[in-house]
């Protein structure tokens, strides 16, 4: 690279070779030569004092950044010229006061510089004022409509009528109508039209103000202006509607500068630190591009690729840009001009730039003024509105104007920011596209392969440190980079289905199984769902020679087991193949999981011969083909793509897996790796970004119920009054920060494109778990990350990216939903299973599922045999297995067909606090009638698996409910006490869990009562007899515990402690008075007569607690006895069963109430009219109504 007429250096001097001649080569380039050439390019200052070169540093590219640091601090200004000028006041960046300095509705530019009318006559001042000397700005006139510019002083109050001019102490000239201002009007200048430049100017010294326009002074419009202590002039505006205006108060050169106004300064100095840097950083960048370089670095081994000259100047222009450009577009822009030549892109993949994911970081800001927000979003807005329970009722409906104008420009600031931010990543997917290009074979391996081995050994690291985050890759770099990443991908993905018209689209991508056995790919320590894999290719080989044709030599299983099994003597017994089917409980967890020698032994796959046997010759003995897996970072293209007669990655096809082309092989590791990633650490940064929206949502209600008080508050109370007003303006400033912190956050983390990107990875782990699920026993070596996947990824979906982005929307939704719910009914229970905790997070992820309307009705879209399976699973006995999140299964299935379990809100805690939003909430009853069904069927047909379940449902009340009582017995203890106690919190935890515990076993036996009476009334089934007199026992010792006068129950719910809100008598009382109403009144004559007399009968019968039940208490109790809890006073109705077909089909909350006209569909009366509000189309036919009339269901049907 050469310029004419610019300093040429030596060929002599700075070609660097690698010729024996030459000193010290290490295996890039050459120190010296390297070192005299960016010395050329950054010379020491001479205030450094001169250095001779044989005594002058050694300088590297790993330490230029900080010699040019060094270089450009050199320059800083100690202080700003502002500070060594008088006369003005204010910030150093001069803008218009969008926060405090307006009046009426004004548009302000992202730059917070130009303005645009919104009302009648709107006015906004500028952030600084002057008060001594001489001072201009200039203001770009836009349009030529009614507007007067000039100055006013803090004293000036504007209005809709009176603007700039219009008041004393401020004076404005109006070129529309060729007049000044100033209290009074007189004839002053010449018209303005848009474009012109008018220029505002100031002598606080003389106590005049002039005009000019377009650089021609137009004569001073006032003299003898107030000045002296306490006054100081602020430029400001006023201009009517859709009028607008560009002001420049120096942060750009002034159009006319200041000779032209005889010394007027302007009121923004010239950022003169950061001119300096500019200057300088000009001057290397002028010194790189006229000197003429013939470098070649070569590596000593000369078998390898050789990287020329040109890449020195680049990472060299690298280093000045990183500088000159600190808003980071022009340095990825710089980055991808490098990487497109191909050798310096494999020179900088093959060292750290893989490491240096800031490539693709993002950063959130947590200063809004620094990064500009405040400019890009001048208007902020927040939700104002909420429900009952302290939540956004996002009705636009009732919105009034001014809220209407503040959302929507809010959404336009988000809208402009999420553009601005489209650009920086799209920049950052170029560089990934070229990283992964793997058709650059010319100098070597492909960058692709040079890439994949990196990000394998990126994840490596990541994976085996989790423990020791100081060494891990931040988590909010992860985020940004796995989106990039996936971008990339099916970019090339779909571009070799335009190829291979035979393979896959990337919509249908999924990673094949063999990957998790075939020994091609290392998964480090991560957990199998089978166990250790050492153990699984002991236990499985022989399935992985008949399903995958291949074999593992006996000696390296010996080695293996000499080497990390040594333990397996001792606790073989406890090791089972996960392939058996487990009877009666499931599999115990092998004490060797926690070895370790984990690591180790899980590895024993790398270094186990692998073979393939020929089918076609079953006579022969099967041909060994011994597979060397290297480490990750040695492996080839010819490893991972495969050659004639190798499948490299896809190894061992299993017979279940179709013969077709899926993609290139490299991409379904990186797509495996992607999995890894966010199992590692994204899923965990997507749920910590929420606490951003959650702030917005506290301040808004905090700010809404000041407002309130401070409407409220006595006017003689001005002390009150006051406070209310500073803690209404704190509320305000931190909701304007969060606000637009908030839209940053939706546009990198939460926009729709990003939700694409989580459903697409979900949608791929659904595939892989149904392929790996196809191979049969060979599902054990999948790696459990990718259920967690599954199930996190649905999760984040559901619950991180709503309300900005609704999941409903997303392509295929139901039938994503139902895949899934298909995966967690099968696998909760699955014996191939043998992890503790993924068998938990699949039992929670199913008790979540059957939570939400939605989501339950895609279990029941499941097939029929899966149903039943799941149900069967589910009534096992409760021995030896998480029976608590099993309980709450069944409990959701049931929740509004209880004896008053219909509530969404506890009864007790809405009489003293209805409107608290901090009070437990449930979610809304969305029974399933379905599954109830099964679960009947089930019970009546295997009369031993009833039993025991029921067994086993009556052992956990009782060890509940005795737990719960054992627990209050203390906290009363330590309430009366003299001296002053203070209840360990987790105790209240524990003891409130063991209550809501004893409800929910209450009410499976209520469910189970009212679906399969027979159970304990028909006395011909050989258990009936015996699990009535259970029930009646423990349905008395509840009954006597809860209703007994002045009891302990009584003493410690009046004690209302916090944590023990969810205690009450209402709960556990309408529990137990279902499971009475059921078999003494519903039942058959034959069936309340065995129920009475087995009730009557127990011993601890007592007829009282049936009094206390239905507020039959004494008559001569006083007034003060009579606050026991009863039925018969309580407000809340218990709810009989309800059909499905009479609930709302939209809420599933509430009865059909209302049907349309004229289409006939019917709905709740509640979900109808808040629809009415925003459409007038029927929820299910689109047809328009007309008219909504009220529903009774006939009593025939």
């Amino acid at each position: 690279m050469s310029s004419k007429g610019g300093t040429a250096l030596s060929r002599r001097s700075y070609r660097l070779a690698s010729d024996a001649d030459n000193p010290k080569v290490t295996g890039i380039v050459n120190e010296k030569l390297l070192s005299d050439y960016l010395q050329h390019v950054f010379p020491a200052s001479g205030k450094q004092g001169p250095a001779s070169a044989a005594y002058r540093k050694s300088l590297t590219f790993q330490d230029l950044g900080a010699h040019l640091e060094k270089l450009l601090a050199e320059d800083n200004v100690t202080e700003d010229s502002r500070d060594q000028i008088e006369g003005c006041l204010g910030p150093l960046t001069v803008v218009l006061d969008h926060s405090s300095g307006f009046e009426g509705l004004l548009f302000v530019d992202d730059d917070l510089l130009g303005v645009i009318g919104h009302s009648n006559f709107s006015s906004i001042r500028a952030t600084t004022c002057v008060y001594k000397g001489k001072w201009v700005y200039e203001v770009l006139v836009s349009s030529q409509g009614l507007m007067q510019i000039g100055w006013c002083t803090l004293n000036c109050r504007f209005n809709q009528e009176e603007g700039v001019g219009d008041t004393p102490d401020s004076y404005a000239y109006d070129g529309n109508r060729v007049r000044k201002w100033n209290v009074t009007t007189t004839n002053y200048g010449k018209s303005w039209a848009a474009g012109d430049i008018v220029s505002c100017l100031i002598d606080l010294d003389e106590g005049t103000i002039t005009f000019c326009l377009n650089g021609q002074s137009l004569g001073v419009a006032f003299s003898n202006i107030k000045t002296g202590p306490g006054v100081a002039y602020f430029p400001a505006i006023s201009l009517s509607f859709k009028e607008s205006v560009a002001f420049n108060f120096g942060s750009r050169p002034l159009r006319y500068p200041y000779y032209f106004y005889a010394c007027y300064l302007p009121l923004q100095s010239p950022p003169t630190t950061d001119l300096i840097k500019a200057n300088r950083l000009l001057g290397y960048l002028k010194t790189v591009l006229s000197t003429s370089i013939d470098t070649q670095l070569v590596e000593r081994d000369s078998g390898t690729w050789q990287i020329q000259g040109d890449p020195t100047i680049l990472v060299t222009l690298a280093h000045i840009f990183n500088h000159f450009a600190p808003l980071m577009i022009h340095y990825l822009r710089l980055t991808t001009a490098i990487l497109r030549h191909e050798k310096s892109r494999k020179y900088l993949i093959t060292f750290d730039v893989l490491r240096s994911v800031v490539f693709f970081y993002i950063k959130t800001p947590l200063r809004v003024k620094e990064a500009g927000l405040d400019e890009l979003i001048p208007t902020t807005w927040w939700p104002t509105r909420f429900d009952k329970e302290g939540k956004d009722e996002r009705d636009t409906c009732e919105e009034t104007a001014e809220e209407r104008l503040r959302r929507r420009a809010y959404e336009r600031g988000c809208h402009r920011l999420k553009k601005r931010i489209e650009v920086v990543e799209e920049l950052q997917v170029q560089i990934l596209r070229l990283m992964l290009n793997n058709k650059d074979k010319g100098t070597g391996e492909a960058s692709r392969y040079i890439f994949l081995n990196k990000f394998r050994k990126f994840l490596q690291e990541n994976a085996s440190n989790r423990g020791n985050p100081t060494v891990l890759c931040p988590p909010e770099y992860m985020v940004c980079f796995i989106h990039r990443l996936i971008t990339a991908i099916r970019s090339y993905w779909d571009e070799g289905k335009r190829k291979s018209p035979g393979s896959i689209s990337s919509e249908d991508a999924y990673v094949p199984p063999q990957l998790f056995y075939n020994g091609k790919v290392d998964y480090f320590d991560l957990q199998r769902l089978g166990g250790l894999l050492s153990h699984l290719k002991k236990t499985l080989k022989d399935d992985l020679a008949a399903k995958a044709n291949i074999i593992i030599d006996p000696a390296e299983i010996q080695a293996s087991s000499m080497d990390d099994l040594d333990e397996d003597e001792e606790t073989g017994a406890a090791q089972r193949p996960s392939g058996a089917v487990a009877m009666g409980g499931a599999l115990a967890r092998p004490s060797w999981l926690s070895s370790p020698t984990l690591g180790r032994a899980n590895r024993f796959l790398s270094t186990a011969a692998v073979s393939l046997m020929t089918p076609r010759r079953p006579l022969a003995p099967p041909e060994k083909v011994k597979v060397r897996t290297l480490a990750v970072e040695q492996r080839t293209e010819e490893d991972i793509e495969g050659s004639h007669g190798n499948d490299g990655l896809l190894l061992g096809r299993p017979l279940e897996e179709p013969d077709q082309p899926i993609t290139e092989k490299s991409l379904l590791e990186i797509l495996d790796g992607v999995v890894m990633m966010y199992n590692l650490s994204v899923h965990q940064q997507l749920g910590k970004m929420v606490v951003v929206s959650d702030d917005v949502h506290e301040y808004a209600v905090a700010l809404k119920d000041t407002e309130e008080k401070i409407a409220r508050c006595p006017s003689r109370r001005l002390d009150i009054l006051e406070e209310l007003q500073k803690s209404q303006k704190v509320f305000a400033e931190k909701l304007n920060h969060l606000s637009r912190r908030l839209a940053w956050i939706n546009a990198t983390i939460y926009s729709k494109e990003k939700m694409l990107d989580v459903y697409w990875l979900l949608r791929v782990c659904i595939r892989t778990i149904e392929h790996s699920d196809s191979t049969g026993s060979l599902f054990a070596f999948m790696p459990e990350f990718y259920l967690n996947v599954a199930m996190n990824s649905y999760s984040a979906l559901k619950n991180y990216f709503s309300p900005s982005n609704c999941m409903e929307e997303l392509p295929g939704y139901e039938e994503t939903l139902t895949q899934l719910a298909a995966i967690l009914a099968k696998h909760f229970a699955d014996p191939r299973i043998v992890g503790t905790d993924i068998k938990d997070s699949l039992m929670q992820a199913l008790a979540s599922y059957v939570c939400y309307p939605q989501s339950l009705r895609a279990v029941e879209r499941i097939p029929e045999e899966q149903r039943m399976a799941m149900m069967r699973n589910l009534l096992a006995p409760y021995e030896q297995r998480p029976w608590a999140q099993t309980n709450w299964i069944l409990v959701r299935l049931w929740r509004g067909c209880g004896f008053g379990y219909r509530y969404t809100r506890l009864p007790h805690l809405l009489k003293t606090k209805p409107e608290d939003a901090n009070l437990p909430s449930l979610q809304k009853p969305c029974p399933s009638l379905l599954l109830q069904r099964h679960m009947a069927e089930l019970l009546s047909q295997d009369k031993d698996m009833a039993a025991s379940f029921l067994n086993s449902v009556l052992n956990q009340l009782n060890w509940a409910f005795s737990e719960f009582i054992g627990m209050i017995q203390e906290i009363q203890q330590a309430a009366e006490r003299p001296e002053r106690n203070f209840v360990d919190t987790r105790q209240l935890k524990v003891c409130a869990t063991c209550f809501d515990l004893s409800v929910s076993l209450l009410r499976v036996l209520e469910m189970t009562i009212t679906l399969v009476p027979e159970i304990f009334l028909d006395w011909t089934r050989p258990s009936a007899e015996l699990l009535l007199r259970r029930l009646a026992q423990l349905l008395n010792q509840v009954l006597n515990r809860v209703t007994a006068e002045r009891n302990l129950f009584d003493r410690v719910v009046n004690l209302r402690l916090p944590g023990l809100e969810s205690v009450d008598h209402y709960p556990i009382l309408v529990a137990v008075t279902g499971i009475l109403v059921r078999i003494l009144v519903d039942s058959d004559k034959h069936g309340i007569s065995r129920a009475a007399s087995v009730l009557l009968s127990d011993p601890c019968f007592q007829l009282r607690s049936i009094q206390y039940l239905l507020g039959e208490g004494d008559a001569g109790a006083t007034s003060a006895d009579q606050k026991h809890f009863s039925l018969h006073t309580c407000n809340v109705f218990p709810s009989q069963p309800t059909s499905e077909d009479d609930l709302c089909p939209i809420c599933y909350a509430h009865s059909i109430s209302a049907i349309f006209k004229p289409c006939s569909h019917k709905s709740c009366k509640a979900c109808i009219n808040q629809h009415l509000m925003n459409n007038k189309d029927c929820f299910f036919c689109k047809a328009t109504i007309t008219g909504v009339d009220d529903y009774t269901k006939p009593a025939s049907s």
